[in-house]
């Protein structure tokens, strides 16, 4: 039986093999044409509030970057379908997700995408287009975006606590900016866009010398411009409501026998996240197993570092 409302100009059929094709500009028209049945079915999983609406905005996205996978562009509204019901299922799950953006890590190859080279240019493509996006939203919707989709800070609660906000505003947040997302990657899926691999790799290489210096005691030239006597540390590392530089407390520390060693690192241009694993043998302080470093740079320097402590990784 036919619908009574078929849609109108190109098929399903067609804009699936133009956008596999590469002709980016239609990625945005399947999700906005199959948005209804979207949002039924996060409905009918979940129920009305903002956990639906986030599972349709994040299986937007995903749809954004997995559109290769489609086989049958004639039922590409099923597959929407089920993008969104596996989202709904992950929430129902467990209230922490695995980081990245639907499992996008930025630096990740899956096992088929070695052997696939022209898969791996694809998903970096598909990357630096993601990052660029993310780049293009204001500070407080950039950061929540880059805590839940792309670091282990992921639950509503511990961003809530990094960001120094309630709840209701880091959901607030969130939708906004995975709508402006949706907008920002539509209007420039044809253009060019930087390499985000390379800010990921200098902001490691950054943090890897940053725990060596403090280790020996000494930060060489490039390590003490990252972090001028201007930077501040806000967290609990420090004292409540203490706004200290960070290099005494970090050695304060490390003199007490607390070590940190870097797990994850997630970069923009001036936000950027270090995950940290923790240990603390003969330590006099006992400090939980992880945490993160949440930093804010101006013209390449931090000016605010906030450290937080999410729960562990199970």
């Amino acid at each position: 039986m036919a619908p009574l409302n078929p849609p109108t100009g190109p098929t399903d059929e067609e804009l699936t093999r133009r956008a596999q094709a590469g002709e980016a500009g239609v990625l945005g028209l399947l999700p906005a044409r199959h948005h209804a049945s979207m949002r039924a079915v996060a409905l009918s999983l979940l129920g009305y509030g903002p956990d639906a609406e986030d599972a349709v905005q994040e299986a937007a996205l995903t749809a954004l970057r997995r559109i290769g996978d489609v086989r049958d562009g004639a039922a590409v509204g099923a597959w929407l379908r089920a993008v969104v019901r596996n989202s709904c299922r992950t929430r129902l799950r467990a209230r922490r997700e695995t980081p990245g953006l639907d499992g996008l890590d930025p630096l990740h190859l899956r096992d088929d995408d070695l052997a696939q080279p022209e898969r791996i240019v694809e998903r970096h493509a598909m990357r630096d287009w993601i990052w660029g996006a993310v780049e293009e939203l204001p500070e407080p919707l950039r950061l929540v975006l880059m805590l839940r989709h792309f670091s282990g800070v992921s639950s509503y609660q511990e961003i809530a606590a990094a960001c120094e906000v309630p709840i209701g505003t880091v959901r607030s947040r969130l939708s906004q900016a995975r709508a402006k997302m949706s907008q920002v990657l539509t209007a420039t899926a044809t253009q060019a866009h930087d390499d985000a691999s390379v800010r990921v790799e200098q902001s490691r290489n950054e943090a890897v010398a940053t725990l060596e210096a403090w280790e020996t005691g000494g930060l060489p030239r490039e390590i003490s411009e990252l972090w001028p006597a201007e930077s501040e540390m806000i967290g609990r590392l420090g004292r409540p409501g203490e706004r200290v530089h960070p290099v005494p407390v970090m050695r304060r520390y490390l003199e007490d026998g607390v070590r940190q060693h870097l797990r994850h690192v997630v970069a923009g241009r001036d936000i950027a996240i270090w995950e940290m694993d923790v240990t603390h043998d003969g330590a006099r302080h006992v400090c939980p197993p992880s945490l993160a470093w949440l930093m804010f740079r101006s013209n390449g320097r931090v000016q605010r570092l906030r450290v937080v402590f999410p729960r562990p990784p199970r």
